[in-house]
């Protein structure tokens, strides 16, 4: 006879990516998330009116939001520490003089032309054309919600984060123009591509039903985001060192925006109240 385990209505397709169950926490520590979110959520719940589990989507990201803060404070310090000894920071001049003298004219124009889509205008731009167009694909407004939050939250670690360290960039003498001024660290670049194309990563493989195709997807977009920390490098805009930082905050703000995701779905089916596709 059927156990009760394989008679159980399989999740929708965006609650899952291939066999995976987005609201299965297979981990204690994934647990302890969610219980977590239930408590929390329930005491915001009577501030308002949303469901629980778009209260729990918030305040996971939330939390999410100001542990990264507090992780980029510490890389920041972390820097500042070890920028006049021995130290990762060590590494940053070689690999600049060995960009520089890769270089070629064709080369820069064509770095120049492909760092820019991580640009002011590029990356919001690719943000907002993957939200929509993920979001129309799956019928819901879920794509286009997770990537505003996730835009909104990078931009705003970019910002702290460059006030905390207050890195200036390589000299321009070695840079390829036109020339920035911000701040070094982290490499803003880097980081809002980490989220943006990481997050559309996520969308993609679980609107994907083939697992080949879910792999070039990751493998494609993996590669995007590591080609886009390199360009700043080998262009003489950023150290190293900044966009080994701008990777690492970008991951962990990547992950708290998907634990909200999938925190969003667990609670939606335990407590079906309020808009489905929020």
């Amino acid at each position: 006879m059927p156990s009760a385990e394989s008679q159980r209505t399989p999740p929708p397709e965006d609650e899952r990516i291939g066999d995976r169950d987005l609201g299965d926490w297979r981990s204690d520590s994934g647990r302890f998330v969610v219980r977590a979110a239930v408590r929390g959520a329930a005491v915001l719940g009577r501030l308002g009116r949303w469901s629980l589990a778009n209260l729990a989507l918030v305040l996971t990201v939330g939390v999410g939001l100001g542990l990264v803060w507090a992780f980029a404070e510490v890389s920041a310090e972390v820097y500042e520490n070890v920028v006049d000894r021995d130290g990762i920071s060590v590494i940053d001049q070689p690999v600049l003089d060995w960009s520089v003298g890769m270089r070629t004219p064709e080369s820069s124009r064509l770095v120049t032309d492909f760092t820019d889509l991580g640009g002011t205008v590029g990356m919001p731009l690719i943000a907002l054309l993957a939200g929509v167009g993920l979001a129309i694909a799956w019928r819901r407004w879920t794509p286009l919600v997770l990537m505003a939050i996730a835009s909104a939250g990078s931009l705003a670690i970019t910002i702290t984060g460059k006030g905390l360290a207050g890195r200036a960039r390589p000299p321009q003498s070695l840079a390829v123009p036109p020339f920035e001024s911000s701040a070094s660290f982290p490499s803003g670049h880097t980081l809002n591509a980490t989220v943006v194309l990481g997050l559309t990563a996520y969308l993609l493989v679980i609107w994907i039903r083939k697992r080949r195709w879910r792999a070039v997807v990751i493998v494609v977009l993996g590669l995007l985001i590591v080609a886009m920390g390199l360009s700043r490098v080998y262009l003489g805009h950023h150290w190293l060192t900044d966009v080994i930082a701008g990777w690492a905050i970008g991951l962990g703000w990547l992950a708290s925006v998907i634990t909200g995701h999938r925190v969003r779905i667990t609670l939606a089916r335990r407590h079906p109240t309020g808009s489905p596709d929020a």
